[in-house]
């Protein structure tokens, strides 16, 4: 794997928390499938939402956006 000088660092750092390189690496590779996990059962959560309900009204994700301070 090639990183560059600022992945190395990370990486480095990373290291002394996680028991190693591979540790590291481990772990984020988890979490990054956990992400990912998450992402994709948003997306089916919403178009299942959207089928039900109808698609989203931009207008109103605007204005709900802007009520909250988004």
């Amino acid at each position: 794997m090639r990183l560059d000088d600022d992945d190395e660092h990370l990486l480095d750092e990373l290291a002394a928390v996680y028991g190693g390189r591979s540790g590291a690496i481990r772990t984020a590779l988890r979490s990054l499938s956990a992400e990912h996990d998450r992402q994709r059962a948003l997306a089916e959560f919403l178009a299942g939402w959207e089928a039900e309900a109808g698609p989203v009204d931009e207008v109103q994700v605007a204005a709900m956006a802007k009520r909250l301070g988004r």
